[in-house]
């Protein structure tokens, strides 16, 4: 079964104005998508309900940038998945490379909130991805398996329907590198063979997995290329009219 290309736009702590996140929202709204995609705008949570109600086009949803593993309480500062789903929200990222070393998320912290937002239905966007210290030591396979390996653990094979795979290299996030279309495909590969050994044949064929890490107009085509490459998860560019260009790749 093919499996739907996926386009992620993570607008991190951007725009700086309301006025700025307007412009974002004309730019989606009046955006020539051709073929069929999903695509999902992660603003940051002052703007995620103003962005999602502004949407007039059918072809974009909104994700929230994070969430906690609580439904509520004494957690100044956190989302929780039960307010984003009664919200309507339908997204969440996960695991993002800026949550595990800024915020020194673990991998298992990251499951158990993979675990809770499930349990609301919500769809995790979830990030896994390896340092350049790591690339070069030829420790990328390891690194991405022990940062899935927690969540494998929480979930029922019935529950991956409700999650994409973001592959973000660390290495390629905000620094203008971008992994060579070989690298991206031969990463994506050995997750999916991964996913098959570790949870069943159908999982590892039906997930997407996608990329990350400074994805432009001019590397999305070839990336897009490849068979195990099933969309992106856009920082920088996602803030830029090539984001457009981004959501087409693959038609």
């Amino acid at each position: 079964m093919a499996r739907k290309f996926f386009v992620g736009g993570n607008y991190k702590m951007n725009p700086a104005t309301k006025s700025a996140a307007d412009g974002l929202v004309k730019l989606l709204n009046e955006a020539q998508v051709k073929g069929d995609v999903d695509i999902v705008v992660a603003p940051p949570a002052l703007y995620l309900l103003p962005i999602r109600d502004a949407l007039k086009t059918q072809h974009v949803q909104v994700s929230a940038q994070n969430c906690y593993l609580k439904d509520s309480g004494a957690f100044t500062g956190e989302i929780s998945p039960a307010q984003l789903a009664d919200a309507g929200i339908p997204y969440v990222i996960l695991g993002h490379s800026e949550r595990r070393t800024i915020f020194h998320e673990s991998s298992e912290f990251v499951a158990q909130k993979t675990r809770a937002a499930l349990d609301k239905g919500l769809t995790i966007i979830l990030c896994v991805g390896e340092t350049l210290a790591e690339r070069e030591a030829g420790k990328t396979t390891a690194v991405v398996q022990s940062q899935l390996e927690p969540v494998v653990k929480l979930l029922q094979e019935s529950e991956w329907n409700k999650i994409v795979i973001a592959y973000e290299p660390v290495w390629a996030i905000g620094t203008g590198k971008v992994a060579t279309s070989q690298q991206a495909q031969e990463t994506h590969a050995e997750v999916r063979a991964w996913l098959a050994k570790s949870v069943s044949s159908k999982v590892a064929q039906e997930t997407r997995i996608i990329y990350g890490g400074s994805v432009t107009g001019a590397s999305c085509r070839e990336l897009a290329a490849q068979p195990d490459v099933d969309g992106f998860l856009v920082g920088g560019a996602s803030l830029k009219p090539e984001f457009v260009d981004i959501c087409n790749a693959q038609a």
